[in-house]
């Protein structure tokens, strides 16, 4: 008698236990599983797990594209190869710096005519220019083509 009284004990507490889990695993916390809501990235349902940022936060360039490659020509800075396409599409305002990514810091000439902001750092990715957070590499800005 002692061993079905055992059992039934066992048996109740991995039913409980079961129910308890289940329960946990059921509902999603209010910010996850919900598609095409916008989680501050910029793009509604992107699909970027346990990535948000308020866009609001970074600066923008503070400077044309035009602007800058006139910079980049006069301290002959130019004829660089842009990245290729699946590369270059993440390079996008509010994500980090894809890994692996060649970043190049620019002569302080060109730097220096830059605006500056504090923070923050310009690099050289293929042919475009990148203002990114200084200690995360989260991208504020992209100025494409800068360098072709």
């Amino acid at each position: 008698m002692t061993k079905l009284k055992s059992f039934k004990l066992f048996f109740a507490l991995l039913c409980t236990s079961f129910l308890m889990v289940s329960q946990l695993c059921a509902d999603p916390p209010s910010d996850k599983g919900q598609k095409g809501k916008d989680k501050g990235s910029g793009k509604a349902g992107n699909g970027d797990v346990g990535y948000a940022l308020d866009l609001s936060l970074l600066v923008s360039a503070g400077i044309s594209v035009g602007d800058a490659r006139r910079l980049a020509v006069n301290e002959g800075l130019t004829g660089m190869k842009p990245m290729p396409p699946g590369i270059r599409k993440n390079l996008a305002r509010g994500k980090p710096m894809p890994p692996g990514i060649a970043k190049t810091r620019m002569p302080g000439a060109y730097v220096n005519q830059l605006p500056r902001h504090e923070g923050y750092e310009w690099l050289q990715v293929g042919s475009d220019l990148v203002l990114v957070v200084t200690g995360s590499l989260v991208i504020s800005d992209v100025l494409e083509g800068v360098f072709r």
